[in-house]
């Protein structure tokens, strides 16, 4: 996961036109960016650090000893090994942190990237998410919890968000990172715009550690705080990526969240859920999913809800089932996690 998103950053400084990359590989200097240290913050979510590495590194303990362990197990485990790596590999020295929240991680490392820029503590934030999940005991973990899509007869549609037959999302790995700063400086030096974070909104189910608040309350309440703090009414709303883990009680309470947080403009507003391309990367899909609306903004298209049949009960809203050319405006990624976190983005 510290590959993934060292990887990451490297593009998205590439491609807000902070510098070159130096070399292919990833020793000390590994690129040259044009970034005051003190005044760039890195701010990620992980929801298992490094938790796989770990596992395959007590495979190799059990069989081998404690000398065949990695030397670097200790300080590549823990969730903060990515921010850290880049804060070392670019000598960034601002804020650096990295949350542990579940599958909302990503959305919350944006959010609350997004504040320190619009707080001025710094002008740069590096925000995004990485997780590399992919490991038999993770695996086993979340089957245990019957999380897990079991269509291995087909696997490339057993990711079916808002479908009457999904049962479970489909695991994934990556790390997506976002460069963050004011308006007026990236207009200043010609950057390519894709979107501006407008609001973001936070909380707690307080409520169960693997399920949805049955009553969508406090996820309710997160989408309007975005929208508050964005200054926008929920009319002026044209599209949202949802969370969409095609598990069973997620869909059906995000789409009556949805039509409950959206009022009379809910029908009008597209919903789509982008898992199926990339699987859930849990900490990271969030800002992959932030990061495919602001794509969908600067090229006026939606992409389709992958493998979406026939919607399940309580599933009702406006899905887009192939790509669809649109105009958006104002749109909204939607990422709720265990443990009851909720977290919102208004682009």
């Amino acid at each position: 996961f510290v590959q993934l998103a060292l990887a990451a950053t490297r593009l998205a400084l590439e491609d807000a036109g902070l510098g070159e990359e130096e070399s292919a590989d990833l020793e000390p200097g590994f690129g040259t960016f044009d970034l005051d240290p003190a005044r760039t913050a890195v701010q990620l979510g992980s929801a298992m650090g490094g938790i796989a590495h770990a596992e395959n590194q007590l495979r190799s303990f059990l069989e081998s000893g404690a000398r065949s362990l990695d030397p670097r197990l200790a300080t590549t485990t823990f969730a903060g090994a990515a921010s850290c790596q880049i804060a070392v590999r670019l000598g960034i020295s601002g804020p650096n942190a990295t949350n542990a929240m579940s599958c909302a991680a990503g959305t919350m490392a944006i959010g609350e990237g997004a504040r320190l820029v619009r707080e001025g503590v710094v002008d740069v934030a590096l925000a995004g998410g990485a997780d590399a999940p992919l490991a038999p005991v993770c695996f086993g973990a979340f089957a245990a919890l019957r999380a897990m899509s079991t269509r291995n007869d087909a696997p490339h549609r057993a990711c079916r968000p808002f479908d009457h037959d999904r049962d479970g999302f489909v695991m994934g790995e990556g790390a997506c990172v976002l460069v963050l700063e004011d308006w007026a400086r990236a207009e200043a030096r010609g950057a390519r715009i894709y979107a501006r974070i407008a609001g973001y909104g936070t909380n707690n189910d307080a409520y169960h550690m693997a399920a949805p608040r049955p009553d969508g309350a406090m996820a309710v309440a997160a989408i309007r705080a975005a929208l508050e703090q964005a200054g926008l009414p929920t009319h002026l709303v044209d599209h949202v990526n949802a969370h969409a883990s095609s598990t069973d009680l997620n869909d059906r309470i995000e789409s009556a969240v949805l039509r409950r947080a959206l009022g009379e403009r809910t029908d009008a507003v597209s919903v789509t859920g982008t898992k199926p391309y990339h699987g859930h990367a849990l900490g990271a899909s969030g800002a992959m999913e932030a990061a495919i609306v602001c794509l969908s903004i600067v090229d006026g298209w939606v992409p389709p809800t992958l493998s979406l049949e026939r919607p399940g009960e309580g599933c009702d809203l406006d899905y887009v089932v192939s790509g669809r050319r649109q105009r958006v405006d104002v749109a909204l990624s939607d990422s709720f996690g265990f443990g009851g976190i909720n977290a919102v983005l208004c682009l």
